[in-house]
């Protein structure tokens, strides 16, 4: 080795260069000063020579070993590119990583630290950018415990020793900046631990993703969207308010439509704006709700196992085009809800399962960090970084994407150690009890700052325990969400309705039950995806009876939940009665619509949204006790009746219900008011399938005390059938 070299350039550095395990290439390499001598080192292996192109003169660096280059500059603040020529003559002219400045600043460095960091993604991933004056992209990821960490691709060979990053002081993170890299590129972070082989891993703020089953992390610049959805954006905090009607059509993207003479290929975010909008506004909803987008690898998982949780999926197209899909919403008046999963992670060996060679994202103790029911691993969410990680995460889908709201999954099994677990599997809270008092924070958290940050939006729980405040702000004590999916609801109406109307009059208490509950909780009453696959079959398939009254069933179930005090959330192909359960894999059995009865109840559900958006008695007291009032209960006979209230000057909705296959020709119902009764629903319609048999134009009340109240009406009650009448004189 010559003696006139660097004195850093020791034998045991070049070796850790060429081996890939040094820890801190920016204090080796790009340009140094030693005494009165300025050294450019530069490290690049399968290169046969090197030159610095400086403004005055090309200077041909020295190969001391393999792949270490060096030489002198002028001064240290001479500009320079590198030229490297390769066996084979190959010449490439390029800027050298290791004489940038870091991009991250202090600020942003004790935001991380902190934990604090509400818009952590502006600061770690891959951002395309100008650095320095020059155009690149700069790469930051946390990995706290590794040895050394680098950025791979096809741009260095996926040699991980062509571009190690600078790990900053105390946070964990690890940077760089590599020029003329641009949107588009494939990367992977190549991370050695301190035991242990290399591994390679996805980046966990990646912006976009490979096609599985391929698994690099892309390069995607996300910014400069040119947004026109102003108006949705100004008013939207009144289409999620509690007191605003809202009915969401739940959609698999994979699913709901496929090109069949494309090779059964989904359609695209660009195509599913033109037609999922579309139809959703034909159909009357108000919002859309994606199961998740994030990017996961596992089709069969409908994406509730996702490794990307900052990338929207690649199966529909890129990040913008995800953007075209929502604005097209907004702009048609539709809001848009996303599932999101920041419950668990699969333990694919790209994810963040043992990131840098360390439990990092997720618990060491299985009893704590695996679930059994979905072999996931559990997020740490005792840990300030990973609470970081995932609020943030939450912030920048409402940010960064427009979206109104997030449906957070599986609440339950992050709120208790014990989830589906038996003795002895899991351990206590400090306090010997169950609760998981770590999440129970980090969802405080995420609701605080995600409503704090963004104007305008929703969250909403997917929770089915008896857990208390779900949808209570924080501050009064709760979870803060906005709203809760009423699961007791949907479980004790679903056995009811599965039932042979000859037995429902023994379990009448099925329908009646829930709502002593019903205001407990800012509710929606969702018949969602997990109803309608595993063997459970459509929701005409849970119907009893025969075809005719499988169908008169479920018209009825719906007008019962049209009516019933709650928001409104339906899955796809449950709106025409599909035949068959849920398969992801095909589309929606849309030739159904070409039976009378199935196209009926499409054209029924399409009726409640308007009637539903049109009526405010339905939506107003939606979560106030103070819009709902009994008006009897017949469960001998399978008859309710209730009414619904909106604000004062809103004219009531009576709702009536028979669930037996039997007429009601003359049915009495106590009133609280005189005056003319209209009917404004009636599931046995011809139009929605059923045979016709409606009440008069106008229903006058009686002058007769009748079940506790003033006055009473005489309606017409079809077999199977929910009636719906409305007060227009009093």
């Amino acid at each position: 080795m010559p003696s006139d070299l660097p004195s850093q350039l020791c034998e045991d550095t070049i070796k850790a260069l060429q081996r890939g395990h040094h820890a801190t290439p920016f204090e080796i390499l790009g340009v140094h000063q030693e005494g009165d001598l300025v050294w450019l080192r530069v490290f690049l292996p399968q290169a046969t020579a090197l030159d610095a192109l400086t403004p005055n003169a090309e200077l041909p660096l020295q190969q001391i070993d393999a792949g270490v280059f060096v030489t002198r500059l002028p001064s240290i603040d001479t500009p320079y590119q590198l030229r490297a020529t390769f066996e084979g003559g190959d010449i490439w002219i390029f800027e050298d990583p290791y004489r940038f400045d870091p991009v991250l600043g202090a600020f942003d460095q004790h935001l991380i630290s902190a934990g604090t960091h509400h818009h952590l993604w502006r600061a770690l991933g891959a951002h395309v950018l100008t650095h320095q004056g020059i155009n690149g992209t700069h790469f930051a990821v946390w990995a706290p415990n590794a040895q050394r960490v680098s950025v791979v691709g096809d741009f260095n060979s996926w040699d991980g020793r062509r571009s190690p990053m600078r790990q900053l002081s105390h946070t964990g993170v690890w940077e760089i900046f590599l020029p003329a890299l641009d949107d588009g590129t494939l990367y992977k972070y190549e991370i050695l631990p301190q035991n242990g082989p290399a591994v390679l891993k996805a980046d966990p703020f990646g912006f976009g993703a490979q096609h599985p089953p391929e698994t690099s992390s892309v390069v995607r610049n996300i910014t400069g969207y040119g947004w026109d959805d102003a108006n949705w954006m100004a008013q939207r905090g009144k289409k999620n308010h509690r007191d605003a009607p809202i009915s969401i059509y739940e959609v698999h993207l994979g699913s709901w439509r496929r090109k069949t003479d494309e090779g059964n290929r989904p359609l695209s975010y660009k195509e599913l704006a033109d037609e999922l909008v579309n139809y959703a506004l034909e159909m009357g909803f108000t919002h859309l709700e994606f199961l998740p987008v994030s990017e996961f690898p596992f089709d069969g998982s409908w994406g509730y196992q996702p490794v990307g949780l900052y990338a929207p999926t690649i199966r529909f197209g890129p990040p913008h085009e995800f953007r075209d899909l929502i604005e097209a919403a907004h702009k048609a008046g539709l809001g848009v809800i996303l599932d999101w999963v920041p419950g668990h992670f699969p333990a694919d060996a790209h994810g963040p399962a043992l990131f840098d060679g360390s439990h990092l994202y997720e618990h060491a103790d299985p009893r704590e960090g695996f679930h059994q029911d979905w072999n996931t691993l559990i997020y740490n969410y005792g840990r300030t970084e990973v609470r970081n990680f995932l609020t943030a995460n939450a912030t920048y889908w409402l940010e960064e994407y427009h979206v109104d709201g997030l449906r957070v999954d599986a609440v339950a099994s992050m709120l208790y150690r014990d989830y589906s677990r038996a003795d002895g599997e899991w351990i206590p809270n400090h306090d010997g009890g169950r609760e998981n008092y770590e999440a129970i924070e980090f969802l405080k958290d995420m609701n605080k700052t995600a409503y704090g940050e963004v104007s305008g939006i929703m969250t909403i729980a997917e929770e089915s325990t008896a857990f208390p405040g779900v949808s209570t702000p924080v501050d009064a004590g709760g979870l803060g969400f906005g709203f809760k999916w009423n699961m007791g609801w949907m479980n004790d109406t679903l056995r009811y309705i599965e039932k042979d109307p000859i037995y429902r009059s023994y379990d009448h208490h099925l329908m009646t039950f829930p709502i002593d509950y019903s205001f407990t909780e800012n509710f929606i009453l969702p018949i969602s995806h997990d109803e309608v696959v595993h063997g459970k079959g459509s929701m005409l398939q849970k119907m009893p009876g025969n075809e005719w009254e499988r169908f008169a069933n479920l018209r009825a179930y719906y007008g019962f939940m049209w009516g019933h005090p709650g928001k409104k959330l339906l899955f796809m192909g449950c709106e025409f009665a599909q035949w068959e359960e849920w398969n992801h894999d095909q589309a929606l059995d849309w030739d159904a619509l070409q039976g009378k009865n199935h196209k009926g109840m499409q054209e029924l559900v399409r009726h409640l949204n308007q009637l539903y958006q049109a009526t405010p008695a339905l939506y107003q007291r939606d979560c106030d006790p103070s819009g709902f009032q009994w008006l009897c209960n017949h469960p001998e006979h399978s008859l309710s009746a209730f009414l619904r209230w909106g604000n004062p000057g809103e004219a009531p909705v009576l709702v009536a219900c028979n669930f037996t296959p039997i007429a009601q020709t003359s049915f009495r119902i106590g009133v609280p008011h005189a005056g003319i009764w209209r009917e404004v629903l009636n599931t046995d319609a011809v139009t929605f399938g059923g045979e016709g048999r409606h009440n008069a134009p106008a229903l006058s009340t009686i002058d007769l005390a009748w079940d506790g109240h003033p006055q009473a009406l005489d309606i017409t009650l079809p077999p199977l059938a929910t009636v719906m009448l409305q007060l227009t004189t009093d």
